[in-house]
């Protein structure tokens, strides 16, 4: 009954980490423009400053109405990359 239990639980705790997007926040229109904000980070450290919110992404691919959002983090080996994508009309 314990083997059981376990299982059931780290199946459950591994099906909550495995959510993908791009996700639907409004009823908008999925649309045909993309737009994309994006932040590069070295060794741990940043530079400057970068907005990663939703209507600089928006503002950066020309959408006035926003219908998905997608949060993405790509990592190598001294930099990651974390990125926040929109679509829309």
């Amino acid at each position: 009954m314990k083997k059981i239990f376990l299982l059931a639980s780290a199946a459950l705790i591994m099906a909550s980490c495995s959510v993908s997007g791009p996700w639907m926040v409004t009823n908008n229109k999925v649309g045909s423009k993309r737009g994309e904000a994006k932040r590069k980070i070295i060794f741990g450290f940043t530079f400057g400053h970068t907005d990663l919110g939703l209507a600089t992404a928006a503002k950066n691919g020309g959408i006035t109405k926003i219908a998905t959002v997608d949060w993405k983090v790509k990592g190598g080996l001294f930099s990651t990359t974390y990125y926040t994508v929109v679509t829309g009309e």
